[in-house]
C-alpha cells in the first residue's frame, strides 16, 4: 500500500542560469513536472510514494528515472519509450523569482502514456491518488488519466487534483476550461491558484469559486493566494491562513511543495477530506505554507523540496 501515487508529467526544466564567459545564456538542467514534484515533496517528508507516467528512452529520461530513485519515489509505474522524446520546459526567472515558460512537447513523452501501460496494482493500492491537468491536454494520455482516476476512485482512494494551467500547452482557453472541468466529479480534494479560479469555476473571486466547487460535490477546496497565503473550504467551514515571510529565490515548485505538505498531513491524520475540522485544516495549511516557504528559498523544484526535519525546525 502506497501513501500517495501520482500520474502525469515528468520533464526537464531548463532554468535560466546566467551567461557563459562568451556572453551566451546558460540553462540549468532541473528535474520537474508538477505531479513528480508533489511526490518528491512527500517522499522527503517520509511518505511512501509512486509515480505513473512516460519519459523518453533518452539521456533526459534516464536522468529523470534516476532522480526519482534517488528521491525514493517508486518508478515501477514509469514507462520509457524510444519512439518519443522526453518533454522539455525552458523556464526564465524574473528578478523577483517569478517564471515564464517555453515548451518542447509536440509530442512530448508525457502526452503519450497509453491506458494499457498503466500499472493497476499501484493505482488500486494507494491511500491518495493525485493528478494534474497537463495529462488531459492530448491523447492517449487523456484517456489513460480518466481510466486511472476511475480505477483509484473505485478502489476507495482519496482523489487529489491540481489543475496547474499552462496556457501554451492548450489549443485555446475554451478547450482548457472544458478539459480541466471534465474530471471534477471524481475529485475529493482540489488545490488551485487564485489565477485559475475563473478557468475552473467561472468565478473571479476565490471565495465564490471555492463555494462553487464545494456545491458541485468536492469535499475540500484549497486555493493558494501567493503572498496572501491560502484559503480552505469544506461544507462546514471557511478559513484563510497567512503565508510565511521569506526571501524568494525561485518560485518553481512552490505550489507543488505546498500541496505535498498538505497531503502529508492528510495521510498522517488518516482522515477523509469531509472529516476535517477548521482547527485541523488550519494546521494542515500552516504546515504546507512552511514547506513552500523553504522550497522557494532554493533554485529548482525537486532539488529544492525540504526534508521533514527542516520543516519541523522552521515550523
Amino acid at each position: 500500500m502506497f501513501d500517495v501515487v501520482a500520474l502525469g508529467e515528468l520533464l526537464i526544466d531548463f532554468t535560466s542560469c546566467g551567461v557563459s564567459p562568451d556572453g551566451m545564456r546558460l540553462f540549468e538542467q532541473n528535474p520537474g513536472g508538477a505531479p513528480a514534484n508533489v511526490l518528491c515533496s512527500l517522499s522527503n517528508l517520509g511518505l511512501n510514494t509512486a509515480f505513473i507516467g512516460k519519459v523518453g528512452a533518452d539521456m533526459h529520461g534516464d536522468f529523470l528515472r534516476e532522480t526519482l530513485k534517488t528521491q525514493k519515489v517508486s518508478t515501477i509505474g514509469l514507462v520509457q519509450d524510444s519512439n518519443v522524446f522526453t518533454t522539455l520546459a525552458f523556464v526564465e526567472l524574473s528578478e523577483s523569482g517569478e517564471r515564464s515558460f517555453s515548451f518542447s512537447r509536440k509530442p512530448g513523452a508525457d502526452t503519450c502514456l497509453k491506458e494499457e501501460e498503466l500499472n493497476d496494482d499501484i493505482i488500486k493500492n494507494t491511500k491518495i491518488f493525485h493528478f494534474g491537468s497537463l495529462s488531459l491536454t492530448n491523447e492517449p494520455a487523456r484517456s489513460a488519466t480518466f481510466s486511472a482516476v476511475q480505477t483509484a476512485k473505485l478502489a476507495g482512494s482519496i482523489i487529489s487534483y491540481d489543475p496547474n494551467y499552462r496556457e501554451l500547452l492548450w489549443n485555446n482557453r475554451e478547450e482548457a476550461m472544458e478539459r480541466m472541468r471534465s474530471v471534477l466529479s471524481f475529485v475529493d480534494v482540489i488545490k488551485i491558484s487564485d489565477e485559475e479560479t475563473e478557468l475552473i469555476t467561472g468565478a473571479k473571486s476565490p471565495e465564490e469559486a471555492s463555494k462553487i466547487l464545494i456545491d458541485i460535490g468536492i469535499s475540500c477546496v484549497v486555493i493558494t493566494l501567493g503572498a496572501d497565503g491560502a484559503l480552505i473550504r469544506t461544507k462546514t467551514f471557511f478559513a484563510q491562513v497567512k503565508s510565511i515571510d521569506c526571501d524568494v529565490v525561485d518560485t518553481t515548485g512552490a505550489g507543488d511543495s505546498f500541496w505535498g505538505g498538505f497531503l502529508y498531513k492528510l495521510v498522517k491524520w488518516d482522515k477523509r477530506p469531509l472529516e476535517l475540522t477548521e482547527e485541523i485544516a488550519r494546521d494542515f495549511v500552516g504546515f504546507a505554507n512552511n514547506v513552500a516557504a523553504l522550497c522557494i528559498q532554493k533554485r529548482g523544484a525537486i532539488t529544492a523540496m525540504p526534508y521533514l526535519k527542516d520543516v519541523m525546525k522552521f515550523y
